[in-house]
């Protein structure tokens, strides 16, 4: 018996054909769902766990101030900071910081016109080249101040004479603070004179230096003082320069 020829109008279809008017009518609701779904942002995840393989010797470049401050100390004798250290081989109690890392730090801070102790703690938290001179070693600002103020003298006059040898040789640029607060360089410029002159003149430049640094550490309020010095300067700079 032959198959009935299945009526077309209960047969489901297989393909329906929309009309114009119904593909613009779906295109308008898609972008009005597009416009009302939640925008897709890159957002900072802060605690979220991760592995970083990093060598702190690549936290500065190769030609640093921080490199030659450190083959500068290490041709140094401090044998003299060595002697008073309580922490032997064999003997209880905590290691002590080395001083050599110690006469790092504040030598250049000096040559960065730092000389509170509580802002090179803030350096060695914060500023990369810091980070590099202490190679995981923590300090602390009552570390770093007891140690200044103990070897006082030797520091002061090792920081003269190596402060005065580098910029004299150019390898490096030193900020200092002067009375009015503005930070300039210690540095000769004049060509014409002879090198007995120009070291003269960077000796009596890196005192000066060295003896406005050393008040910081003596005297806290002089940071402060010297500080808001400085934001005065700055905003009678910008005054002046707006003006022109």
């Amino acid at each position: 018996m032959p198959n009935p020829i299945p009526d077309e109008s209960v047969q489901p279809a297989l393909l329906e054909i929309a009309s114009e008017a119904e593909n613009l009518e779906k295109a308008s609701a898609g972008r009005e769902t597009a416009s009302q779904a939640p925008v897709r942002l890159r957002q900072p995840q802060r605690r979220q766990y991760e592995m970083v393989t990093q060598c702190r010797d690549d936290l500065i470049g190769a030609n640093h101030p921080a490199r030659i401050v450190v083959k500068v100390v290490e041709r140094l004798d401090l044998t003299a900071f060595y002697q008073p250290i309580k922490a032997r081989e064999g003997e209880a109690g905590r290691d002590f910081t080395d001083p050599r890392l110690l006469v790092e730090l504040w030598l250049y801070a000096c040559i960065r016109g730092i000389g509170a102790a509580r802002e090179l703690k803030r350096r060695c938290d914060e500023s990369l080249p810091f980070q590099w001179l202490c190679g995981g070693v923590s300090v602390n600002h009552r570390l770093l101040s007891e140690f200044r103020t103990a070897h006082g003298e030797a520091l002061d006059q090792l920081f003269i004479q190596v402060v005065a040898a580098l910029v004299e040789q150019g390898v490096v640029k030193v900020s200092r603070i002067s009375q009015d607060g503005v930070r300039v360089r210690v540095g000769v410029g004049a060509s014409s004179f002879r090198r007995e002159e120009r070291l003269r003149q960077l000796l009596a430049e890196a005192v000066q230096h060295v003896e406005e640094l050393k008040r910081q550490v003596e005297e806290p309020a002089y940071g402060v003082r010297a500080k808001a010095k400085r934001a005065a300067a700055e905003q009678s700079r910008a005054k002046r320069s707006c003006s022109v």
